[in-house]
């Protein structure tokens, strides 16, 4: 089994999606001691913006790139090649004013590429990432969970979805901002929901 862990805080220390996700990525490791785990911080090693030259690299030719083009395809091949091994992914995602992060944002328009991780058919849209099982380790100063402000859920499944990967598992660690009984229970909660998808 492959387990790669995505931290997308833009902290590299000290972040609260980061604590739930090694402790998610923990237990799927105790749970598989045979696994192999990969963490990719995307504050430490950033994933660049999709801007006009990413897409311009992703739209020229392989033989006709420039150097510059090359290396953002390759990075671009790099991480896809991460999520295609990957039996298991948990994602370490924190709100930030309502949605993920620009670091987590960066990473999906990486890695969703047409052809590569997901198709158009006459039939519509196939993700091609299938078989893998999700974990997603929200963290948020306050308490959105079912609410209409929590964007978060619904973008993660839609685009995780269409990329072929339905297997998800959502925990939730809120009320981080609002004092420490708060925190505590938020912390609380989350150990439930993963007690709950690892049952």
């Amino acid at each position: 089994m492959n387990i790669l862990q995505i931290n997308s805080s833009a902290r590299r220390e000290g972040a609260n999606s980061t604590r739930v996700a090694n402790e998610v990525a923990a237990r799927v490791l105790a749970a598989n001691p045979a696994a192999k785990l990969s963490v990719r911080d995307l504050a430490a090693d950033p994933v660049p913006v999709l801007d006009e030259a990413g897409l311009g690299a992703l739209f020229t030719p392989a033989d006709q790139r420039t150097a510059d083009q090359a290396a953002r395809v390759a990075l671009y091949d790099a991480l896809i090649a991460e999520v295609q091994a990957a039996d298991v992914l948990v994602l370490g995602v924190p709100m930030y004013n309502f949605t993920v992060t620009a670091q987590f944002k960066n990473w999906i328009d990486a890695i969703a590429r047409a052809g590569v991780t997901f198709r158009y058919t006459e039939n519509g849209p196939e993700g091609l990432l299938k078989g893998k099982k999700v974990y997603v380790a929200l963290a948020r100063g306050g308490m959105y969970r079912g609410s209409e402000l929590d964007t978060q859920v619904p973008y993660l499944k839609a685009v995780l979805g269409f990329l072929g990967m339905t297997d998800l598992h959502f925990i939730y660690a809120e009320g981080l901002n609002m004092g420490p009984e708060a925190a505590q229970k938020g912390f609380a909660q989350a150990a439930a929901d993963l007690e709950a998808a690892l049952a």
